[in-house]
């Protein structure tokens, strides 16, 4: 990747392929020899042992040389830092040693105008992106910078993290992103937003995650293009299909809401892939007249047919009499599929133009739904049988309060609360 971390000529030679390869009794005794030579670089980049640890994820001689007192934002010729490289080549214990001992997360190289953070996006890194972003929580990045800002911290070009994790066609680190604020429409002028990009790389995946945050598939880049225009210049003809402003709009994960920025994982994961799903579904739609052959999600097919046909009708849920998985609005024991509570809560985009959103309410008492967790298990019922507090039946629930349309397959059960207060307003991310 032309960082100068192989082996160079000279007395520093041994030292450095030694750090290379990991050989800590090499190194120490060296260091023994020598004190000094903790301080050499490479001839061309400049790298210090200490960067050559990092970009190689040799842990032990990392830590060894931090403690000895090395400095762990030394720069190279191009200023960046060893947890710049670390989080380049994917060193994650390298990463979380050098934040540890004090790395700043905010320094620029002079190469690109970079950030770790920009390099554990551009190069897909899921885990090092997210412990970068963990360290900008509780460090004093958080407190002087913000948070927000990080997350959508430019480079050079004013391109985000988010920008190249879609241009490099990096999903995982795409979601992370954006479930941690990065802006969903951020332009960097020339190349247009982070789905012009996803377009350009043909990413479906990417292209996916985006829309189903909110992306703008009218936005234009600075020569005027839709990302529609951009798929179908590199020919990535499924891309630009599901592109295509004529086609159905996706649903879209409403992160404004209170109650869906507070869920749980366990709740917040059964609710991203009845929304995958569905969206899955208006795909096939979209693509069904379409010469393009689609393939079927992993586990789409996985039996789901046969355990609805072996499940007691009364389990199903009460608005579309075709899922098992449900949410329980507690107190009033109501109940729906994670299918049916996405209609309720993703019909349409977020509105930013306005201060509030239309808050969703159980479709069967009216009730507002403040928070979603997962359904109790059995043995959470079974443990719950002893107590003295009575519940009131699910299957009291109105139909016509709030009827929806079929949706897609899920699986697993989660549980909305409703007891906020009627005359307080719901107040919203």
């Amino acid at each position: 990747m032309g960082q100068g971390l192989s082996c160079k000529a000279g007395e520093e030679q041994g030292l450095f392929c030694a750090v290379q390869s990991g050989d800590l009794e090499t190194v120490e005794a060296a260091l023994k020899r020598d004190s000094t030579l903790i301080h050499h670089s490479t001839l061309y980049d400049r790298n210090s042992p200490l960067h050559i640890a990092a970009a190689n994820g040799q842990i032990e001689i990392l830590s060894l040389l931090l403690d000895r007192f090395v400095k762990p934002d030394v720069l190279n010729r191009h200023k960046q830092t060893p947890l710049m490289l670390a989080a380049m080549h994917g060193k994650i214990l390298c990463v979380r040693k050098l934040i540890e001992a004090g790395g700043n997360i905010l320094m620029f190289d002079s190469r690109n105008g970079r950030t770790c953070l920009h390099y554990a996006a551009y190069y897909g890194h899921s885990d090092c992106l997210q412990a970068i972003l963990s360290a900008a929580r509780t460090s004093q990045v958080a407190a002087s910078w913000g948070y927000s800002r990080f997350v959508n911290i430019r480079d050079g070009k004013g391109a985000t993290p988010l920008h190249l994790a879609s241009r490099q066609r990096r999903s995982e680190c795409v979601h992370i992103l954006l479930e941690n604020g990065a802006l969903v429409c951020a332009s960097t002028g020339g190349n247009g937003s982070p789905l012009h990009l996803a377009a350009r790389g043909g990413s479906l995946d990417c292209i996916r995650e985006l829309l189903a945050w909110g992306a703008d598939r009218l936005q234009r880049d600075s020569s005027g293009r839709i990302p529609y225009m951009v798929a179908l210049r590199h020919h990535h003809g499924v891309c630009a299909a599901l592109l295509n402003p004529s086609s159905a709009e996706p649903l879209v994960w409403p992160s404004p809401l209170k109650f869906i920025s507070e869920l749980n994982q366990e709740a917040k994961s059964l609710l991203e892939r009845a929304l995958l799903e569905a969206n899955r579904e208006r795909e096939k739609v979209i693509l069904k007249s379409k010469v393009y052959s689609y393939p079927s999600p992993p586990g789409s097919d996985s039996g789901i047919g046969d355990i609805i046909s072996e499940t007691n009708e009364a389990d199903l849920c009460y608005i579309c009499f075709d899922q098992v998985c449900t949410i329980e609005v507690q107190e009033c024991g109501h109940r729906m599929c994670a299918q049916c509570t996405l209609a309720l809560c993703c019909h349409s985009k977020p509105n930013p133009t306005t201060s509030s959103q239309s808050v969703p309410v159980c479709p069967f008492c009216r009730s507002i739904i403040v928070k979603l967790v997962k359904v109790k298990t059995e043995k959470d019922i079974d443990r719950d049988a002893n107590s003295s507090k009575p519940r009131k039946s699910w299957r009291s629930g109105n139909l016509r309060d709030g009827p929806l349309g079929k949706m897609g397959h899920g699986s697993g059960r989660i549980v909305a609360e409703n007891e906020w207060p009627l005359d307080k307003p719901l107040s919203l991310n």
